[in-house]
């Protein structure tokens, strides 16, 4: 009996170099959640220092902002994604399942059961 075969698929956005992907994705969905960039980073283990760079690289390299901070004080710091980092998230969450769609299609079709 042969185990039943699976594929791992990760989408990037590259400029120069990397800009967006699943990691940043989920970094600003968790950010969208809870109004705060440090809590996103303890929520998913990351430094906050690398995650700070991470989103700096990629709103560089697309030449618009993703968040938009707060400075603490009396009612508190807080971020949140700016208009068009919410769309660039939305438009890449939307490709990743246009590309997941036809994958698991094409895989299936390529490497199913019935493909011998």
């Amino acid at each position: 009996m042969t185990n039943k075969l699976r594929y791992t698929l990760s989408l990037r956005v590259f400029g120069e170099e990397k800009i967006f992907g699943p990691g940043i994705a989920e970094l600003l969905e968790r950010v969208d959640e809870t109004h705060s960039l440090r809590r996103a980073t303890m929520d998913m283990g990351m430094a906050y220092s690398k995650a700070w760079r991470i989103v700096k690289t990629a709103e560089n390299a697309l030449g618009f902002p993703l968040l938009e901070s707060a400075v603490g004080g009396k009612g508190g710091g807080g971020a949140k994604l700016t208009e068009r980092g919410r769309r660039f998230l939305t438009a890449y969450r939307k490709f990743e399942s246009v590309v997941h769609a036809y994958a698991d299609e094409a895989f299936e079709e390529l490497f199913g059961e019935d493909s011998d």
